[in-house]
This record gives C-alpha cells, structure tokens and sequence, in this order.
C-alpha cells in the first residue's frame, strides 16, 4: 500500500508530505483547490508521461516521492529481481525528478532506472480510475486473467500451458523435420547421381600416390630400359666385368701353388666379386623385366588418375577424401528414406499433441463461458444501485481460430456494454461515459475484489453526477473494496466523505503573491465541518452540521 507521498515544485504545490493509511482515504476541496494535482503527481511517479507544465513556475525542477509497504508474496519483488535492482523488503521508493524542459530521471529504491520499468513496477502498484482515462481492469488485454481468476480455473489454465509447450515443441520439431526432408528432396537427383558416379568410380586410399608413381616411371620407361641394357651389358656381357674376372680367376689359379699362399685372399676376394656381379646382373634382369615399357599401361594409369582428380575438383575435397565423399552421400540418400519415416513419427504426435490441447483449451473455454455467465449476474446486481439499472454488462467468450491459439488457451475475452436498451454491446472502455466508466470500474471491483487486489486503487470524482441514495451506494461500496485494498478517492459527495477511515481537504492559499496548494489531514470535529460545507455551500448551517453527524454515524455503524 501508498504509505507516503513528497511532493516538491509540482504546479501550485511548493512541498508537500502526505502520509496514508490502509482502508478508505477520502480527498475533498472546492473545484479548482488541487485535488488533480495529487492525482498528476502519483501518476508521475508511477511512470506516466512527463508533462514541463507540471514543474511550477519559477522552478529549476520538481519531484515527487511515493514510498510503499509491500507484501512479500507481492509480484513486484520478482520483478525488481529480474531486473536486478535492490529489494528492500517490504519498503519500496520509487521517485521521478522532472525538469523544465520536459526531460525526467526516475530512481526505484534510489537505483535510476527506465520510465518504462518505472511504469512497469507503478502498474503493479497502483490503479487510478479517473474521468480522463481507466487502467487496470478495464484494459481489454487483462480480461482473461481476471475472468479466469474469478471463475478459479487457474489449474485448467496451468494444464492448458503445459499442453500447449507440448504442442509447440512438436510443431516446431516438425517444421524443423519438414524443411530438412523437402531439402534433401530438392537435392536428391543431384544426391543419387553424385554417389552412383563415385560408387562406380571405386576410389581407394593412397590410390592416386600408387598411381603418380607408376605414371611417372612408366613415362621414363624407355629411357630406364636402355640404361639398363647398358647396365646390364657392362656386368655379363662380353667384355663386361663377370668376364674379366673369369679371365683373372684362370690366370691366378695356374700360378697359386707356386706363390706359395700368397694368392689365396687375393682369389676369394675375386670369387666373392664373382658372386655380387652374378647377383647384379640377376637383380638387373628381374628390374628390366618389371619396367618393360607398355604404352597401354600407362594411358590406363593417366586416365585414372585424371579421372581420381577431377572427381576431387568437382566435390570441392583432395583426392584422398574421395571415399569419404562417396560414404557421405550414400547417409544422405538414406537419411532420407529414415527422414521420411520419422516426419511420420512426428506428424503423429503432433496431431496427439493438437488434440489433447484442444481437448484441453475447449474445456477450459466451457469453464470460462461458465464464469463468465456468474462475473456478468454479480457485476449486474451492482448496477442498479449505482444508477446503472439501465445497463447492461456482458463478458464475451470468444473462440479464437487455431493461427490464434496462445498458452492462455483458444479463447478472447472481453467484458462488454451497454448503456441503455436497445443500444448495440461494445467494448467497456469505448461505450461508457466518464461517471459511468467509474462506476461500472467500482462494481467490477467489488465483485473481483479477491481475484484482482492491487495495492492502491484511486478513483477520481466516481460520483460525478450522483447524489442521495447513489452517491451512499457508491460510498458503501468503496468502504467495502477497502476491506482488502487500500482506496483513496476524491469526492465531492458528502455521503462518500463520510465513509472515509482517513480525510484528506485539498485548500488553496495566497502566500504574499503565491497562490499555493496545502493538504491537511482533518480531526473528527474539522471532518464534520467540511462534510456540512459539501452538503450546505459556502454558508454552513447548523442544519448541514447535523446532517453531517447523520452521515458520520451512518457511516460508522
């Protein structure tokens, strides 16, 4: 709840401090003393927009301060956590300094912060009903929750979100599923082509070094053959080195026992070049032999070999990868024979997930349409004694297509009117009048006060127009909501004023040349006078002053 406004340089206000209590505050004054100027300045520091007329003249600036006393179960602490701003408990400041050129700054517990989280935090504080313009309740996006709040169909709503992430999880795997298959069904010609032409052409590991090396040998075939010849002639032919050493074996062995053991190493060394040289000229052969030169053989190899890199050239990879390649393509064919099996898969769930949330959101709607018929007979026994007899109140249930559906469920609500018989049901906030706004604002209060209890309501002038037996009905009504909430309103009703736990007299005063606004709280005695002033006029006749003690002890009892 409001506990404490300060207000410094706002319009005729030069500083101003104000503290509140809970139940019902009443704030009164002739027209034109500043009773708007609180409501301007509470709507300031809750995150309304910033207007340079409101700093008053001859100021650098003005501010205003409101401190409350919050719950700790109330929402507002998840969202200064989210926001990582310093909790201080149950205490909660919220300021907004405003400038003459129409530039702000605001401060939640002294930490600056956005207006737009500043009017975030203010909208979970604070409600103002006022003849310019409804918040809260009477704002469309809010009717669902409030019905469904009433009705207390939150477990169904709980149920309906859970099946309803299902739902979307599913659809999502399936969109996800259908874009992967339609795009390897775009590519699947290309797919099989590409893997049949590397399956027939079959390439193997190290296949393309094996092959440039061959190539390269058989290139230089006749050339290595005729060295080899040479070689070969040079070792074992005639004249060659395997001769000329049988001539200097014969030679030696005819005169080795005449040198008497002199020869002998110089023989086994020469039969041991005998043997080496047969081994060569064995070893020259068998190389001759495998390195005979086919020209046939070496365009199979070419043809190959160029047929390995262009392969590679066109899947963009070495050729080494190649088999990979081929493996590659070959998953991606039967990924997608296994991707057409699963999109089934999925497909299924996901009609098993469309059903059981449509079962479960149709259900929920019927709840809704249930609640919905008792919100409208309670808000309708409101009425009358609100001189709204002639109004009619509706809560439309509508069930929304399924490109609509949302976690909330398939339905739209709105609450609907009509003012006199006869004329067409709109919309709440459009068919209303100012008064009848306010007053239809106060019995929807009153019938939800459990289902929707923000921390302060305000409404302004909600008996605009009304009197007598009305003007006590709207006040019994605003003493009843403040049993659960706090409620401050400006009136201009005595029989409101005297239903008041707490009353505030908005005055004006000339300071030498300054027309100022002062706010004073009133003892029982001033409250009664002020009372008789709003029953008599300008003249207060013992008449009014006893009327008024009737409304007092009225009130009281």
């Amino acid at each position: 709840m409001l506990t404490a406004l300060a207000i410094q340089n706002i319009v005729l206000i030069d500083q101003l401090s104000l503290e509140f209590q809970r139940g019902l505050s009443v704030l009164t004054g002739e027209t034109g003393a500043g009773k708007s100027i609180l409501l301007d300045s509470l709507g300031l520091v809750t995150g309304e927009r910033a207007d340079s007329g409101l700093v008053r003249a001859g100021s650098a600036g003005g501010s205003v301060t409101a401190e409350f006393d919050i719950p700790d179960s109330h929402p507002v602490h998840a969202l200064l956590a989210e926001q990582g701003l310093a909790d201080e408990g149950r205490e909660l400041r919220l300021r907004r300094q405003l400038g003459t050129d129409g530039r702000s700054r605001a401060f939640v517990n002294d930490q600056p912060v956005g207006v737009g989280l500043l009017a975030r935090i203010g909208g979970l504080l604070v409600e103002i009903h006022g003849q310019q313009g409804q918040l809260g309740l009477l704002n469309p996006a809010n009717h669902r929750a409030l019905l469904d709040a009433f009705g207390g169909l939150l477990p169904q709503v709980g149920a309906v979100q859970s099946a309803y992430q299902t739902f979307r999880e599913v659809q999502a795997a399936v969109d996800a599923a259908r874009e992967r298959l339609a795009k390897a069904r775009a590519d699947e010609d290309y797919l099989r082509h590409a893997a049949d032409e590397l399956s027939a052409l079959d390439p193997k590991p190290g296949e393309e070094a094996d092959l440039a090396e061959s190539r390269t040998l058989m290139m230089h075939g006749e050339q290595i053959a005729t060295e080899l010849t040479e070689a070969l002639a040079a070792v074992s032919g005639d004249g060659g080195a395997e001769a000329g050493l049988r001539v200097a074996l014969r030679r030696l062995e005819r005169v080795v026992e005449k040198a008497g053991g002199r020869l002998d190493p110089v023989i086994e060394a020469l039969n041991r070049g005998f043997t080496e040289i047969e081994e060569a000229s064995r070893s020259l052969e068998g190389v001759a032999r495998d390195l005979e030169f086919d020209p046939r053989l070496l365009e199979r190899a070419e043809e190959r070999l160029f047929a390995l890199r262009a392969a590679a050239r066109k899947h963009g990879c070495a050729v080494e990868e190649l088999p990979a390649v081929r493996d590659a393509l070959i998953e991606q064919l039967q990924a997608l024979e296994t991707g057409e099996q699963g999109l089934m898969g999925l497909e299924t769930a996901l009609k098993q997930a469309v059903a059981d949330y449509s079962a479960k959101a149709e259900a929920l709607g019927a709840a809704r349409a249930g609640a919905a018929v008792r919100l409208d007979a309670a808000v309708m026994a409101e009425l009358p004694p609100l001189k709204l007899e002639r109004a009619t109140f509706r809560t439309a249930v509508t069930r929304l297509p399924r490109d609509r559906w949302a976690s909330h469920g398939a339905d739209e609500v709105q609450f609907e009117v009509s003012t006199n018989p006869g004329s067409a049901m709109g919309p709440l906030s459009k068919i209303a009048s100012g008064g009848e706004l306010s007053r239809f604002a106060l019995a929807l209060k009153v019938v939800l006060a459990e289902a929707d209890s923000p921390t302060t309501l305000i409404f302004d002038e909600i008996d605009q127009g009304v009197g007598g037996a009305v003007a006590a009905a709207v006040g019994e009504r605003l003493a009843r909501l403040s049993d659960g909430a706090q409620v401050l309103v400006v009136t201009h009703s005595p029989q409101v004023a005297a239903r008041g736990g707490a009353h505030l007299r908005v005055g004006k005063t000339v300071e030498g040349d300054v027309t100022l606004t002062r706010v004073e709280s009133l003892a029982p005695d001033e409250r009664r006078e002020e009372i008789a002033r709003m029953l008599a006029g300008a003249m207060i006749t013992d008449e009014a002053r006893a009327a008024a003690t009737r409304l007092l002890e009225g009130a009281e009892g």
